[in-house]
């Protein structure tokens, strides 16, 4: 027996160990798992999606935002990669807690995170309509969001039922092109296109004069919060890794390390590329990304750039389909979901090919409603957040359990002493980012958009609780923390 054969045999023992036989090829390695985390969180576009909103809300020192938020992230990331160390298993955040705690505690973690999954696919797809419209010359538009989040969606569902080694390589593709178009682009603007000092990072009063800057501060942080996650996509793919218990905790560090660094790096560029941060605050330039490219690469220098941002908008839905789909299989697999049998069909390259359909179409009736019913899915999409910060707040609850328990994480990636300060720190920092993405900001706005987040984090909540003690009727056996 070769030394890699020896290797894939210790891995099929610890799934089995695990109550699972073996389902996927593990075809991913590290490097493609660490990219397909990186497209996910994708600092273009995650950056140039949000980099006006959060400029004209908070000025340059939003850029502080991105700093923090990814310290907060960090501590979670160490803790995911903690337990996806013990439990290398396909579904990332629903195994996991039901691990530490049990079977109702994980469904809903997980019936959250497909929600907030499927919902943004939906909102990364729309979102590079306004992109394809200026690469295109056409007017920005609900059509072009709805057709080119049709589109997107479809390609990616083909890209994704094409199989792991397809999905690595393009996540890989995508990674190089999103991080080789960062660090040109952000160079360029450092270099040769920059207008302001760094003193322009400090500059609190071109926002709120005399007045206090944080509330300022914290709005604009929200696009640091969007930035933030995706390392948990490494984790969902598990049992398609080799050696998964110490390639994985490593991939998802890297993709803070590396996706962080990148999302500051351009941030700061694009920053400091502005020549009238003023026109932006007052709201004379509303879209200062696209003058700042037009000003310094030119109409087909422009297009070019955006040409790179449509790549990563189209691996980054790829990512995020892949990662729902595994979700899927994961609930199917222990029964918890109607029409189990199908969901976990492996079609013949080795996927969940009935779940990456239905990953897609639900996404894409998503996208249609937002041309019909554009102010109630807007409503439904900004749940989407949220949804992923709730999920990863119960598992890091369900991980501070589980310690009380006497639970102690046995896995190659150990936290040691540090477990539990790191786990306790990582859950006081979730909850806050919770409460600062549901805050009420829009008094002029109508009730319902003011409190959008909380109520569609309601409605889905209370769902799940409806349909929970249907789905576990069928569960084939129990998990929890030590077994």
């Amino acid at each position: 027996m070769t030394a890699k054969e020896h290797a894939h045999g210790a891995d099929e023992a610890q799934l089995m160990a695990l109550g699972y036989a073996k389902s996927f090829e593990r075809k991913m390695s590290l490097w493609e798992n660490f990219a397909l985390g990186f497209t996910y969180l994708s600092p273009v576009v995650g950056v140039y999606t949000l980099f006006g909103y959060a400029l004209a809300t908070g000025g340059a020192p939003m850029f502080w935002s991105y700093l923090l938020v990814g310290i907060g992230q960090f501590l979670v990331c160490l803790v995911f990669a903690e337990i996806v160390s013990q439990y290398p298993i396909a579904g990332g955040v629903y195994p996991w807690a039901r691990r530490l705690i049990g079977d109702r505690w994980g469904w809903m973690t997980g019936w959250i995170y497909l929600w907030a999954l499927a919902t943004t696919v939906a909102a990364v797809a729309m979102g590079a309509g306004p992109y394809v419209a200026v690469f295109f010359g056409f007017d920005p538009s609900p059509q072009v969001n709805t057709v080119t989040a049709m589109l997107i969606i479809a390609a990616s569902t083909l890209l994704n039922l094409a199989g792991t080694r397809v999905l690595a390589k393009v996540a890989m593709i995508g990674f190089l092109c999103e991080l080789g178009g960062a660090l040109v682009v952000g160079a360029w603007l450092l270099t040769v296109g920059r207008e302001q000092s760094l003193s322009v990072l400090f500059d609190t009063a071109a926002v709120v004069g005399e007045g206090s800057y944080l509330p300022a501060f914290l709005a604009a942080g929200l696009a640091g919060i969007f930035q933030y996650y995706g390392f948990e996509a490494c984790g969902d793919v598990a049992e398609e890794v080799p050696n998964p218990s110490r390639a994985i905790p490593r991939a998802m560090r890297l993709t803070i390390y590396i996706g962080g660094a990148a999302a500051m790096f351009v941030c700061l560029a694009l920053i400091l590329a502005v020549k009238d941060i003023g026109a932006v605050i007052s709201g004379e330039d509303t879209d200062p990304v696209w003058t700042i490219l037009t000003t310094n690469f030119g109409e087909t220098g422009a297009r070019v750039v955006l040409l790179v941002v449509l790549i990563s908008f189209m691996s980054c839905v790829l990512s995020l389909q892949a990662a729902a789909s595994r979700l899927m299989f994961s609930f199917a697999r222990d029964n918890m979901l109607p029409a189990s049998k199908a969901l976990t069909r492996l079609s013949a390259t080795h996927v969940p090919s009935v779940a990456l359909i239905l990953c897609g179409i639900v996404p894409a009736v998503i996208a249609l409603g937002g041309y019909f019913l554009s102010n109630a899915v807007a409503v439904v999409v900004s749940f989407a957040a949220v949804g992923i910060y709730l999920a990863f707040q119960m598992v890091v609850f369900a991980a501070i359990s589980a310690r009380l328990r006497g639970w102690k994480p046995t896995g190659p990636f150990n936290l040691g002493g540090w477990g539990v300060p790191v786990t306790v720190l990582a859950f006081v920092y979730g909850v806050s980012a919770i409460v600062n993405l549901a805050w009420p900001r829009m008094p002029d706005a109508n009730w319902y958009e003011n409190y959008a987040v909380m109520l569609t984090s309601a409605v889905v909540v209370m769902f799940g609780l409806i349909v929970l003690p249907f789905m576990r009727q069928g569960s084939r056996h129990t998990a929890v923390a030590g077994e």
